[in-house]
């Protein structure tokens, strides 16, 4: 392990905790030095999650025990709330640590606007103004240089890749877009829920957060910094039976241009970036092509509706969408190739 950064999981019983803690464990310049999960401290990884039985990994403890100033780098997988503080209490402890953030809490650079998604103020509101979004595409140079990066939600990733583009080249309406998303259940969390139970999430389809979901906002400051202007998009998630996968369909009314043009714009965009793909002409994109990697695969296509084009974005909720982005982003931090342990080809069937 000699030469290696010594990182922590903070959250590792969940999903995306879980999800870091299997790409980490063969990135090649990484040491997992620590695994949190107050409640299930002084467990085995392998037995909160028997996949992990091949792997000597540390013993899941409490988060107040682990010694932070022996760290290079944490990703936290906690949810919401909790997290800031979390968060404040390690940094004051550790200032040099560098901190990816898989929750919510710093996402929003306005105060007021996380008061009125999250339910309370902020409770470390000189972090949240330090925070860089850490959609890696886009704010590159600031992430590379950042101490606390905010890795953004699974919808938001899928929606804005698929957008922003477009909408910073004035090719669509900003002030007109339909996100139709769709995930899967593990974008809920692992705790116990009703709507997540297999008799009552399988064989169907369900909408839920219906003009209330906290990704939209998350969405609007983005689209707002690519228009120059603040906008309201149309957002509704759905929740598909199966475990892990996204899918969001944009609506865009067009500023002129042709779906074509969109394709262009967006392969232009993405032209040296290494995960991002844009599909050719008629290819669909599908949640199966990027299962288990950390790719995103985009697709345009003309609507029959005159004057509207239709945007699909697909990623995995877990990887790109979350776990996998957090280290795209800490290999920037901490200087390595931003592809290193993340070149996994998709699983399929």
């Amino acid at each position: 392990m000699s030469g290696r950064k010594k990182v922590a999981v903070l959250g590792a019983s969940g999903y995306t905790g879980a999800d870091a803690a299997r790409l980490l464990a063969r990135h090649p310049h990484v040491e997992i030095a620590a695994l949190t999960a107050n409640t299930h401290a002084g467990k085995a990884m392998a037995e909160v999650f028997p996949h992990f039985f091949m792997l000597d990994l540390p013993e899941l403890t409490e988060w107040q025990a682990v010694d932070w100033t022996k760290l290079d780098a944490v990703l936290c997988g906690l949810p919401h709330g909790t997290t800031q503080d979390i968060i404040a209490a390690v940094l004051k402890t550790n200032p040099a640590i560098r901190i990816l953030d898989m929750s919510a809490d710093f996402r929003l650079r306005n105060q007021a606007t996380y008061a009125q998604w999250y339910g309370h103020e902020h409770r470390a509101p000189e972090l949240q103004g330090e925070a860089v979004y850490g959609l890696t595409e886009f704010y590159r140079e600031q992430i590379a240089a950042a101490r606390l990066v905010a890795c953004p939600g699974c919808y938001p990733t899928a929606a804005l890749l698929a957008l922003v583009p477009l909408v910073k080249a004035g090719l669509v309406d900003a002030h007109d877009l339909v996100i139709d998303a769709k995930s899967g259940v593990t974008g809920s969390g692992r705790g116990l829920k009703q709507n997540t139970l297999f008799s009552e999430a399988g064989e169907g389809l369900s909408p839920y957060a219906i003009a209330g979901h906290r990704h939209a906002p998350e969405i609007e400051q983005e689209i707002g910094v690519a228009a120059g202007a603040p906008v309201t998009v149309n957002f509704t998630p759905h929740l598909i039976p199966m475990a892990r996968g996204e899918l969001c369909t944009c609506h865009v009314r067009l500023n002129g241009a042709g779906a074509d043009d969109l394709r262009a714009a967006l392969e232009n965009a993405y032209r040296d970036e290494p995960f991002v793909h844009v599909a050719k002409k008629g290819v669909l994109p599908q949640t199966q092509n990027v299962r288990g990697s950390n790719y995103v695969q985009i697709g345009v296509f003309a609507d029959r509706i005159e004057g509207r084009a239709i945007v699909i974005a697909t990623l995995d909720n877990l990887v790109k969408g979350s776990a996998g982005q957090a280290i795209q982003n800490m290999n920037l931090m901490l200087g390595w190739p931003e592809t290193t342990g993340l070149e996994q080809i998709a699983l399929f069937p």
